[in-house]
């Protein structure tokens, strides 16, 4: 029987082994009590098992509030586990929300459970074959934009909101000509009054047509289309009709389904944007962590997703960030198709944080988002570009960021500034 394969962070004060069973259950052909027509053929075609329950520790007190537990007081403690639970792929079918709703859904309000988090999927190759691949992906991301070999650099449209349609044209054209790979609109800025893509998305690819003429170069921009489904797909079309490769949506409002049909509907590169995901991710005991949350999304489709960075603003450890990499430069399934997407660091990211994204991506295939990292480089936006070339450069030739300062001005002006703060 072909099954995906969830693994979980549980914690109650019940028997482990119960809890995990009434998980099972809940979650394919049972609930709280056996009812009428649940055969015993129905439950051998249909109900999830259990494969393993590892105790790991314990703790005295309850990590979540519950109702249930509250009212029948049961003696702790409250015990913690490593439980992996298989669901048929049958019940589901190729339904990515139901997916969702299957390996997650009502487990979080199980009366019986303190804490829970959905910490990976395992998907079969002939179950992923049946979701949509990434258009681009990495191969096809290199291809748009000539770049061979070294990392994607790119950067963020700033000030985040509030400039016209005119200013982000002339922000695009300094960054076309500092020789910048990728632009991506800031998550906040999709269709505002102030910018619409209607008058946005033309002015911005007139200029990156003017500088493809000019240099042989296009620019891969990432318009921000999150909206809803139906505004995505025109926004897609528009920005296809003007020549752009790339469309960028904030996956957690625009959700599975709203994901999915924008894949269905274009061609166009498909950059993922994670915002928000913290509120799922940042409370050991709750929600969903990255390597599930990373395979749910890439089902849809997707050819970009977000990591975050290392040593950046945000809360992400470096062994956070280089798992997320990592799964992402790596088939969902073993003997799968090839679905790999590109790993987009962002966060505070500069020259001097790029020798630790190497490493912990593992290769160059991923995009370098640097906003401050360029844009505020003391000698201006070109030598920003430039202080990532010359920091690849120096540490493809073997040398240390330092020593491949002493002879690449960019890199020194950076190291000397940003190094500082």
């Amino acid at each position: 029987m072909e099954t995906v394969i969830a693994s979980y962070l549980l914690e109650t004060p019940y028997p482990l082994e119960d809890v995990a069973a009434m998980m099972a259950g809940e979650q394919s052909s049972g609930t709280f009590v056996r009812v009428e027509g649940e055969t015993d053929a129905l439950r051998a075609r249909s109900a999830a098992r259990v494969l393993s329950v590892e105790e790991i520790d314990s703790a005295p007190e309850p990590t979540l509030h519950s109702a249930y537990v509250e009212r029948k007081q049961p003696a702790g403690p409250f015990r913690r586990a490593r439980v992996r639970i298989a669901y048929p792929t049958g019940n589901i079918g190729r339904n990515l929300p139901t997916l969702a709703a299957t390996v997650s859904g009502n487990l979080y309000d199980i009366g019986e459970i303190t804490g829970l988090k959905l910490t990976g999927l395992e998907i079969p190759a002939a179950y992923r074959a049946r979701y949509p691949l990434p258009t681009r992906g990495i191969a096809g991301t290199r291809a748009d934009l000539g770049v061979a070999e070294a990392p994607i650099f790119g950067t963020i449209i700033k000030p985040n909101v509030g400039m016209t349609p005119e200013d982000i044209a002339a922000l695009v054209d300094r960054l076309c000509a500092a020789g910048v790979d990728f632009i991506k609109d800031d998550e906040i800025c999709a269709n505002p009054d102030v910018a619409p893509l209607a008058q946005r998305v033309p002015a911005v690819m007139a200029v990156i047509r003017k500088w493809q003429e000019k240099t042989g170069r296009k620019v891969m921009m990432a318009f921000n289309i999150t909206d809803e489904t139906d505004a995505m797909r025109r926004h897609a079309d528009l920005v296809a009709a003007e020549g752009g490769s790339c469309v960028m949506a904030s996956l957690n409002w625009c959700g599975l389904s709203g994901m999915e049909t924008l894949r269905n509907h274009t061609p166009l590169a498909i950059h993922a944007h994670r915002n928000g995901f913290g509120a799922m991710s940042r409370h050991p005991l709750l929600g969903m962590a990255f390597p599930a949350y990373q395979a749910l999304y890439r089902l849809a489709g997707v050819d970009h997703m977000h990591v975050h960075g290392i040593g950046g603003k945000f809360v992400d450890t470096a062994e956070e960030v280089t798992e997320g990499a990592r799964l992402c430069l790596a088939p969902l399934s073993e003997g799968g198709p090839e679905d790999r997407v590109m790993p987009a660091f962002s966060s505070g990211q500069w020259a001097g944080t790029l020798p630790q994204t190497l490493e912990a991506a593992g290769s160059s295939d991923l995009m370098f988002m640097c906003g401050g990292g360029i844009l505020a480089h003391p000698a201006g936006p070109a030598q920003g570009v430039a202080s990532l070339r010359e920091a690849h450069e120096a540490l493809t030739s073997g040398l240390s960021l330092e020593d491949g300062a002493k002879t690449r001005p960019a890199l020194a002006a950076a190291m000397q500034f940003f190094g500082a703060r």
